[in-house]
């Protein structure tokens, strides 16, 4: 019912809003690709995270009080907090190896994997034209990574554990968000993060040969937050099945950063599997929902 009464300007500013987060999180991504190049992963993660913590305390403490640390399902809530700290471990490395925009398509696959896995935890049917999609997006990949070849590298594969530890990461979301308040599981998720980041920090944490680095540091934190914010009042504005396709506006925003910030292009067989991977993930997207809303006509006209 919400989707069929979304107003047209409400629909607009919902994908103006999910531009915005793929253009942040495309920056995001360039910006941690040149920051890590110089700072260990594990202090750039606990600032990031710290910042996600405090930022929130901050701004939700005062309005919420102590019921922004109520939480209905703590055991789910440290779950999400060490499956982000995986995702960014695993983001964060592959970006030292591979160029932006690569690393981008192929963590694409992400919603894919996400309606397959949730379709088969609610044991719904998925249709051949989804299997299809998906294994067209694989096959986007291997033309990105293309094992065997002399610039293949080993770190081509992080970004695929990546797209696994991804996919549980939204599926626990969706199911705590089911429970909890967006700002509870939002807080939880940097103080956990944050926890788990300051205890390895004793064994990389280095002092920083000048004072930008930490800049640079505070703007992938900046970054993170934005696309996150930009995210949430999209989705708040028109409806996912909407919006979804548009995530993929973020390939082209990474290969202007990688082309502007590092001088890179993808090659030729590059771009094809990129193209690819865009094109499959939008369309499985697409169709997901119109399948999901042709399952729900059939049950109200029963």
């Amino acid at each position: 019912m919400k989707a069929a009464l979304a107003k047209p300007k409400s629909v607009l500013r919902g994908v103006l809003f999910v531009l915005a987060s793929t253009a942040f999180f495309a920056s995001l991504d360039t910006t941690t690709k040149l920051v890590t190049a110089t700072v260990p992963v594990a202090m750039l993660m606990w600032l990031r995270f710290s910042v996600q913590a405090l930022s929130t305390a901050a701004v939700m403490l005062p309005r919420r009080g102590l019921g922004l640390l109520h939480a209905h399902r703590p055991g789910l809530q440290i779950l999400r907090g060490v499956l982000m700290v995986g995702s960014s471990t695993l983001a964060f490395f592959s970006l030292q190896f591979l160029p932006v925009a690569n690393f981008t398509a192929i963590v694409m696959l992400t919603p894919l994997v996400v309606t397959i896995a949730a379709a088969l935890r609610l044991h719904e049917r998925i249709s051949a034209l989804r299997w299809a999609l998906l294994l067209a997006g694989f096959g986007g990949v291997l033309l990105v990574i293309r094992p065997g070849a002399d610039s293949f590298h080993w770190a081509s594969l992080l970004p695929l554990l990546l797209v696994l530890v991804s996919a549980a990461f939204q599926l626990v979301t969706s199911r705590l968000a089911q429970e909890d308040d967006v700002a509870t599981i939002h807080f939880y998720s940097g103080l956990v993060s944050a926890l788990l980041a300051t205890l390895t920090l004793p064994f990389y944490w280095q002092e920083l040969p000048w004072w930008p680095l930490w800049a640079l540091m505070f703007l992938v934190a900046i970054f993170s937050n934005m696309g996150h914010l930009m995210l949430v009042l999209g989705y708040a504005s028109a409806p996912v099945a909407t919006l979804s396709p548009y995530l993929y506006s973020q390939v082209p925003f990474a290969m202007l950063g990688g082309w502007l910030v590092f001088s890179q292009r993808p090659d030729n067989w590059a771009l094809c599997g990129i193209a690819v991977i865009a094109v499959a993930g939008a369309l499985g997207t697409w169709v997901a929902a119109r399948e999901r809303h042709a399952d729900i006509r059939v049950i109200l006209d029963a």
